[in-house]
Formats: C-alpha cells, sequence, structure tokens
C-alpha cells in the first residue's frame, strides 16, 4: 500500500515538531558572520551552504527515528555543501564534489529515501513531467521574453547538473515534500498540504538574489515553480517515493540552466 494513501490519522505532534532550531540559528549566525568578514565569493559560498544545508538537515531532523537524534544535521550538511562549493568554484570539474551529498545521506537512510532505489515507475513518470513543464519553458521563454538555448561547454554542464541534482532540487525537494508536505498530507487533504508546501517552495526560489528580478521573469518563475511544486506534491502522494519529485525537479532545472538572454 502507498505509504502518503493510508487513511489520515490526526496525530498528536504538531507540523513543525522536531525542528532543530538551535542548528539553524548557529547558521543564520555563521552566514552573517561570514557575509560581513569574507570577500563576496566567500560570501556566496557560505550563503550556498547556509540556505541548502538549512533545509536539507531540517528535513533530515524531521526524518529521523527515535533514539537517533539529528538536531545538528543542518550544520553537518552544511560543512559538506561549503565544501563542495569551494572546489566547484577552484577547479573545472570541482562540481563533482557534491556528489558526496548524496553519498552521506545514503549512509543516513532518511525515511524519505528509502523509497528511491527501485521506483522505476516514479522515476520515469517525474522525469517526464518535468520533461514536459521544461519544454513548455523554453518555448515560452524564446517567443515571449526573447531568451534562447544556450550551449556550454562540458565543464560548465557539468557544474549545473551537479549541483541542481545534488544540492539545490536534492535540497529543496527533500524539505518541501518529503518533510513539509509529507508532514501536513498527514493533518490535511491532498489540495492544503499541497497548497502549503508549493507556496513555501515558491516563495524560496524567488527569495533567491542569483534570479533575474525583472517583472516578466518573476511572474514567469512563479509560474512554473507552481506548477513543478503541486506536480510533485501529487507525484509523491501517488507513489510513495521521493524519487519522482527528484527526477522531475532535474531534468526542469536541467532545461532553465539552457536558457539565455539574447
Amino acid at each position: 500500500m502507498r505509504t502518503l494513501e493510508l487513511p489520515r490519522v490526526p496525530p498528536s505532534a504538531r507540523l513543525l515538531d522536531g525542528t532543530p532550531v538551535a542548528a539553524l540559528l548557529v547558521l543564520a549566525g555563521a552566514w552573517l558572520a561570514a557575509a560581513v568578514t569574507l570577500p563576496p565569493a566567500g560570501a556566496r559560498v557560505a550563503g550556498l551552504a547556509a540556505a541548502h544545508g538549512a533545509l536539507l538537515g531540517t528535513a533530515l531532523a524531521w526524518a529521523a527515528r527515535e533514539g537517533a537524534p539529528a538536531r545538528w544535521a543542518p550544520l553537518s550538511v552544511a560543512l559538506l555543501l561549503a565544501a563542495a562549493a569551494t572546489c566547484a568554484r577552484v577547479a573545472p570539474w570541482g562540481a563533482l564534489a557534491y556528489l558526496a551529498l548524496p553519498v552521506w545521506l545514503l549512509w543516513r537512510r532518511p525515511d524519505w529515501l528509502g523509497g528511491v532505489r527501485g521506483q522505476g515507475r516514479a522515476l520515469a513518470a517525474g522525469a517526464l513531467f518535468g520533461a514536459l513543464l521544461g519544454a513548455h519553458l523554453l518555448v515560452n521563454a524564446s517567443l515571449t521574453l526573447g531568451y534562447h538555448v544556450r550551449a556550454g561547454g562540458a565543464a560548465a554542464v557539468t557544474g549545473w547538473l551537479a549541483y541542481d541534482a545534488f544540492a539545490n532540487v536534492l535540497a529543496a525537494e527533500a524539505f518541501f515534500r518529503g518533510g513539509l508536505f509529507a508532514r501536513a498530507h498527514r493533518r490535511w487533504p491532498l489540495a492544503g498540504a499541497a497548497a502549503l508546501a508549493t507556496a513555501a517552495s515558491v516563495a524560496r526560489y524567488l527569495a533567491d538574489p542569483l534570479l533575474p528580478h525583472s517583472a516578466g521573469m518573476l511572474a514567469g518563475a512563479t509560474f512554473y515553480l507552481a506548477l513543478l511544486g503541486a506536480g510533485n506534491c501529487v507525484l509523491l502522494a501517488r507513489s510513495g517515493s521521493l524519487a519522482a519529485p527528484l527526477a522531475a525537479g532535474v531534468v526542469f532545472f536541467t532545461a532553465y540552466r539552457l536558457l539565455a538572454p539574447r
């Protein structure tokens, strides 16, 4: 039986119980200190590590089994990400260091990662959804915003894919779908849980300082990210596995990375 289709039993715990508040405060303090004291390149690495570390570390803390606390998981994840991001900046193929994160997660084996292996149909469904959404983005951006598909060198393409697959998409889907949506869906119907998780994920991406903040880009980003988030909630609810949302996110962001202004 699919895990997320079981009858909902109102839980006694609150939605955000188990959130590693102390670790998140330490991480926020470290990021602020880095922003003040480090040069811009170092501050960007610290910001990336703090943002993704907070999301993925919180998802790990929420998924921790009894007797296996993960209250400092955000700090562990942030350190791994900081090391990987530094490698990506100093070496042409350094982005491959992001592979350390999924390897580390396989060792920890959180509940929301347990169904990824052996989920061929879930992966195919997620990849198809991401491809359709990504193809629509490419065509629409080309026709309405004057963007075109750019070509990149092998090292650049590898860097985009490694960052999105093993840091950006992984952290976002673990937190917003594997964590927040799954917790909310145990309490509320699918529509309400999906609305909460989708709104939170869209807000996260729109707050990214690297996103172009023109009116057209913000409107387009809100539209496509909302579709991606809502679709990924449905995929997770139907399959009970995070494999489908991960595949959809990676394929969609691959299409997004191909866009460049004319």
